[in-house]
């Protein structure tokens, strides 16, 4: 059996800024009601693929859409009032 070798070396040598900064992991943080809103109304949708929908499941997407609609509103009223450096006024 033959081996491989390398013959170049990694294509992206290894530093520390291949983490997330803090910033990063704020606005991650930040985030994240809104992708479980989101998350919440795709598993409601997904459960009606394979049959129709009854009045439990349409009021199941109804409150899970006002869930995406209500943590997308608080999200934008969270940044509304930050700026980011390089932003226009």
């Amino acid at each position: 059996m033959k081996t491989i070798a390398a013959l170049q070396n990694t294509v992206t040598p290894w530093s520390d800024g291949l983490e997330p900064t803090d910033a990063e992991l704020a606005a991650v943080e930040a985030e994240m009601p809104v992708v479980l809103a989101e998350v919440e109304l795709l598993d409601a949708l997904i459960v009606l693929l394979d049959r129709p929908a009854s009045d439990f499941d349409a009021r199941r997407i109804r409150r899970a859409h006002h869930r995406v609609l209500t943590a997308r509103r608080d999200a934008a009223n969270r940044t509304a009032g930050t700026q980011i450096s390089g932003d226009a006024a």
